[in-house]
């Protein structure tokens, strides 16, 4: 393709990736956020009929609507579904009862999280993980154990909880960089050691806090890892977790990696999460947001109205995530834009009338006001423009 030129010319940094997603469980633990049973059927039907591979369906242990809800989502879907559980008998237990087909242990494993929130040493934590990791594979279920804060956890410590699990027969460790603390180079780093420590499969779950998340994701792979783990429009604790739509489109459009997941439902799939959650998505989103393939300014929109890759990635079309592309009108707009908008509009400007009306567009918009395509054909009658069917006389 042309655009594989420039900083696209090699992309073979990543070779394979698998995406899990936790809209349902981290998704939820948004502030202000809580899904219905019915909410998280709806989102994860339209999650498995696209092909991803793992949904974290949500905490079993939590509650009984949760357990129901959990376990409903399991039978009912034809990907991998999660349950979270702590390195605590009962979670495993409710885990193991929901029917889902991993379960996702976890314990901290920073000193800071140990000390203030665990309250249990180091190697009380290794002694439960090992234990939950045992009883979890004698169930035949698979396996997921996270070392919680691992981006803040002592290297030498990290690496023997890593080889302890690993012995117990964990299939998957995830790596948490629980308060968004990774660079993607350190992140890249640490996965590269890592996986010089187990056999087992690499999954990173990385936070927003300093806007890394999706970047660090991506460096997880980089590094080595086969899976990250997301939520949709990046939802999530405090500032949120790598957004599902970034990591995929970039694993699609970037390292030109098939991930096997249907990206054309991705816009529906934001828009009914923005809903059931009551997080707006910002216009300016990546993919997503309204802005993402809406274009204004006069010399960018004559660009994309003459070959829409001018300024847009090329690689990443709205018709691939089931967007579509908007010409705006507004203080920035030019005559192309505006000729354009006529003509779909069922006008036939002269030169002269798109310029007139351009100016007033301009005018309007200047004041902070919204040119719609209504005001656009107020303007095109008070100037008398014909449409194209009539006949200028």
């Amino acid at each position: 393709m042309e655009f594989f030129e420039g900083t696209l010319t090699d992309t073979s940094e990543i070779n394979e990736a698998r995406i899990f997603d936790t809209t349902l469980r981290d998704g939820e633990q948004s502030p202000r956020t809580s899904f219905s049973y019915n909410d998280k059927r709806e989102i994860a039907e339209i999650l498995d009929e696209m092909g991803t591979h793992v949904i974290e369906a949500g905490f079993p242990v939590n509650s009984d609507a949760e357990f129901e809800a959990v376990s409903d989502i399991a039978a009912s879907t034809t990907n991998t579904v999660c349950g979270l559980a702590r390195v605590v008998d009962k979670d495993v237990e409710a885990a193991l009862d929901s029917g889902v087909e991993m379960v996702h242990v976890f314990v901290s494993t920073s000193d800071v999280q140990l000390q203030d929130s665990m309250h249990a040493t180091r190697e009380e934590a290794v002694e439960r993980a090992v234990k939950s990791v045992e009883r979890v594979k004698e169930a035949g279920v698979t396996c997921m154990f996270s070392p919680m804060d691992a981006t803040r956890t002592d290297g030498e410590f990290l690496i023997e909880v890593i080889e302890a699990v690993s012995d117990a027969g964990t299939d998957w460790i995830n790596i948490p960089d629980t308060c968004g603390v990774a660079t993607p180079n350190r992140m890249q780093s640490l996965i590269e050691t890592i996986t010089q420590h187990t056999d087992a499969y690499i999954d990173v779950h990385t936070h927003d806090d300093f806007g890394l998340a999706s970047a660090n994701a991506l460096a997880g792979f980089e590094g080595g890892a086969s899976q990250a783990q997301v939520s949709v429009n990046g939802i999530g604790e405090r500032a949120g977790n790598a957004a599902y739509e970034e990591v995929v489109m970039s694993l699609e459009s970037l390292y030109n990696v098939d991930t096997g997941i249907d990206t054309t439902r991705i816009t529906e799939l934001a828009r009914i999460v923005e809903e059931k959650s009551d997080i707006v998505v910002p216009a300016n989103k990546p993919v997503v947001g309204r802005n993402a393939f809406s274009h204004e300014s006069g010399i960018h929109a004559a660009g994309v109205i003459e070959n829409a890759s001018t300024f847009e990635p090329g690689v990443m079309t709205p018709e691939m995530v089931g967007a579509k592309r908007e010409l705006v009108l507004g203080k920035h707009t030019g005559t192309h834009s505006v000729r354009e908008r006529l003509y779909d509009a069922g006008y036939d400007p002269t030169e002269t009338e798109v310029r007139e009306i351009t100016r007033a567009v301009k005018d309007f918009g200047a004041e902070k006001r919204r040119v719609t395509m209504e005001t656009l054909k107020r303007f095109a009658e008070e100037h008398g423009v014909a449409k194209r069917e009539e006949v200028r006389a």
